[in-house]
């Protein structure tokens, strides 16, 4: 089967790995030169997400390139522990979660997809596709036109296909919150400990990836999203973090920065509610962002659902709505919970005492509550075809 990917970061690359992995001839086509040099600073993974890695054959390296996280912990402002709980996995699983710079995760499943045959075409911009009973052209802003059976939407929030699957379909936007990333060094902390603190004006998280080293995430609320143009400018941020994370555990850490890697707006979009159409389909932030570190995790199993449904339903458009059956109910019912983290990352001095109070409820129940994340096994049958 001939098939066009749209978007080389990491659903697009999952995706055309596990396309070609079942024998499809797969052309990526990127925006960027080199997309892994736009993607910011590091992410997390979820062992459902190690898992998804591990049967496209990139658990390995995936570890290797980046630092297990055995924890996690919840602080509030003073510096109080809110909770600690195992970190993105249950806690009797033996695989722990990865914290990785996403440019590293893009260039393995990049490289793994190259190795196994697929085409990754750059500097190409998607404007327009065109759609028959019988094939799918994409056309670009170069002029270029390519005709496959089958088109992959994996272009991310902002995503272009969607907009031209859907016309109607809602766009990303500022999510009140921007977010900073950077490295620093640390002393005498625990290894492999993701720790939070609910701050005055936001969230910051660091991770301690090493016996010298801590990346951080500050993220920041502001009803006016920041110009953030061009590069990131360390000499400002150095300036500026400190005023807003004035809290100590914050402060120490933002102290000792080596790195500012990247500053963005944060976005958000409403209910995405067509995902495919008989030759187009949507995977990754395209059809779902959802973040709450299970982005990069979504988009591996999106990719391993979409190969599994094209081989095992015998038409493009009944495998399309299988794989749309199979990922919604999992995917509605975490973007709840993307939705209710998102509002607790807007402060208030009220609201600051009742997101502590309501962790410490809510902490001892977390296994429980987001057990089902880790747990999942696609599956995907010739019966389940609805939309």
């Amino acid at each position: 089967m001939r098939t066009i990917v749209v978007g080389g970061g990491i659903a697009g690359a999952a995706a055309a790995l596990a396309l070609r992995l079942d024998g499809h001839d797969v052309t990526v086509y990127e925006a960027y030169e080199n997309p892994a040099g736009h993607v910011g600073g590091h992410l997390s993974l979820a062992v459902n997400g190690l898992r998804g890695l591990e049967k496209l054959g990139c658990l390995r390296e995936v570890q290797a390139a980046g630092y297990d996280i055995e924890r996690m912990r919840f602080h509030s402002g003073s510096g109080r522990r809110l909770g600690d709980v195992p970190r993105l996995r249950r806690q009797a699983d033996p695989l722990r979660s990865v914290t990785i710079m996403r440019g590293r995760l893009v260039d393995i499943l990049r490289r793994a997809a190259l190795d196994a045959g697929a085409r990754i075409v750059t500097a190409e911009r998607l404007v327009g596709m065109v759609e028959t009973p019988e094939s799918v052209t994409a056309e670009f802003a170069s002029g270029r036109r390519d005709t496959a059976d089958l088109l992959v939407g994996a272009d991310g929030i902002h995503s272009t296909v969607r907009g031209l699957l859907d016309p109607s379909a809602p766009r990303a936007e500022y999510a009140g919150l921007y977010g900073v990333a950077g490295i620093s060094t640390i002393e005498d902390a625990e290894v492999g400990i993701w720790n939070l603190t609910l701050a005055r004006n936001g969230v910051f998280v660091y991770s301690t990836v090493d016996e010298g080293t801590a990346w951080w995430a500050a993220q920041v609320a502001d009803p006016v999203p920041p110009p953030l143009r061009g590069g990131v400018d360390e000499a400002h941020w150095r300036r500026r973090l400190p005023g807003l994370f004035p809290e100590a555990v914050p402060a120490a850490v933002l102290a000792a920065t080596t790195k500012v890697l990247a500053a963005t707006h944060m976005h958000a979009c409403g209910p995405i509610r067509t995902w495919h159409s008989d030759r187009v389909v949507l995977v990754g932030d395209a059809a779902h962002p959802v973040g709450v570190g299970q982005g990069a995790s979504m988009s591996i199993e999106d990719a391993l659902v979409i190969a599994a449904a094209l081989r095992t339903v015998p038409t493009i458009p009944a495998a399309l709505g299988a794989y749309a059956a199979e990922r919604r109910p999992r995917i509605t019912r975490l973007l709840k919970h993307a939705d209710d983290a998102r509002g607790g990352k807007k402060p208030g001095p009220v609201k600051r005492h009742l997101d502590a109070a309501m962790m410490r409820l809510f902490l001892p129940f977390y296994e429980r509550a987001q057990g089902y994340l880790y747990d999942y096994e696609p599956t995907v049958s010739a019966a389940r075809t609805g939309a």
